[in-house]
């Protein structure tokens, strides 16, 4: 509890300076309430605007403000009605559990939270998705290769694994998207652009549209499968080489339970960083690879509102970004542990 307490610790720290830089990056900016009336606005309206938007009190009221907009838990006496939680009243004041609130885009007039929690859905299903792909091919095709090392199979695999980590994500995904979604489109069925939801044209509505996936997984899954196939590799003929294996098979284990109990968990300590790190990215947006797709996730939402200025949504953006890698973080350190016996939480 001390060891997972102290991570959190750390990890809060870290979202703490990330929440400085992002409101100081925001105060630096200049007029922002030209971006949400338009430059052609009069004083009266800009005016107006820097009233809703806070901008005209002083800096230090303006960052407590946005404490209390992010703050899960707050004691107030009037509770702002875009807040979303449970209210307990105790005499004058109110405590409130809520989620936090990043405010309004300026484009759109929409929730920042509802942009980016369906942003988020998007990313989610497709980074899961692509990691899927590159944990299962990377791993099996890394154990393949390090059981028979030299073999045909065996290069075979570290050449494709070159060649996957050797090319930009987002060149790989034009190129995919190019033969796979136009040239080879009547054979394979997909379309070079697409999101999780599709509007179908007989009724006219929503529904899941799972092959959309299939494209912009792939671009995205290559390179972490590249890294996890050769970690899995190397890591595991160092392993097979330990006496603590050469014990294990001269007590009569089968080759699947010496490979599988005690080789591939011992080695499997830096794929999991290297897994999470990937994750993290892929989750957080792959920017380019969304965009290219016309994928609506965080990468292309994030995009979209810099390109227009919107910098509520930028912010929400970056800070959920920031949280999601700090929390993966955590887990993984957690995960060492239950992986690898030799890993105490002392250390």
């Amino acid at each position: 509890m001390r060891y997972l307490l102290n991570k959190i610790g750390s990890g809060c720290l870290v979202l703490a300076g990330v929440i400085i830089l992002i409101f100081s990056l925001f105060i630096l900016f200049p007029s922002a309430e030209e971006i949400a009336v338009g430059q052609r606005a009069d004083e009266k309206t800009r005016a107006a605007m820097r009233a809703e938007m806070g901008l005209d009190l002083p800096k230090g009221q303006q960052f407590a403000l946005y404490l209390k907009d992010l703050s899960p838990i707050i004691v107030t006496r009037q509770v702002n009605p875009a807040y979303r939680g449970v209210t307990l009243n105790i005499g004058a004041y109110k405590l409130m559990m809520k989620a936090p609130y990043l405010r309004k885009s300026y484009q759109s007039k929409k929730y920042v939270y509802d942009i980016l929690k369906e942003a988020f859905i998007g990313s989610f299903v497709l980074s899961v998705f692509a990691m899927g792909i590159a944990l299962v091919l990377g791993v099996v095709s890394g154990v393949l290769s390090a059981l028979k090392p030299g073999s045909v199979l065996d290069k075979s695999c570290l050449a494709l694994a070159t060649f996957g980590i050797s090319l930009p994500s987002f060149f790989v995904a034009v190129i995919i998207a190019w033969l796979f979604g136009f040239v080879w489109s009547e054979y394979t069925g997909l379309s070079m652009s697409g999101s999780l939801f599709a509007i179908n044209p007989g009724t006219g509505e929503n529904e899941l549209a799972l092959r959309h996936l299939i494209l912009p997984g792939i671009a995205l899954g290559i390179r972490p499968y590249s890294i996890i196939m050769q970690l899995t590799r190397s890591n595991l003929i160092d392993v097979l080489q330990q006496d603590y294996i050469r014990t294990a098979r001269a007590k009569g284990l089968s080759n699947f339970r010496v490979i599988w109990n005690h080789a591939l968990r011992n080695a499997l300590n830096p794929v999991v960083t290297a897994a999470s790190g990937w994750f993290a990215s892929l989750l957080a947006g792959a920017f380019f690879v969304e965009y290219v797709f016309n994928w609506k996730g965080l990468g292309k939402v994030t995009i979209d509102a810099l390109q227009q200025s919107d910098l509520p949504v930028v912010m929400g953006a970056v800070m959920l970004v920031s949280f999601i890698f700090i929390l993966i973080n955590v887990l993984v350190d957690v995960i060492y542990v239950l992986l690898d016996p030799r890993v105490k939480l002392s250390a």
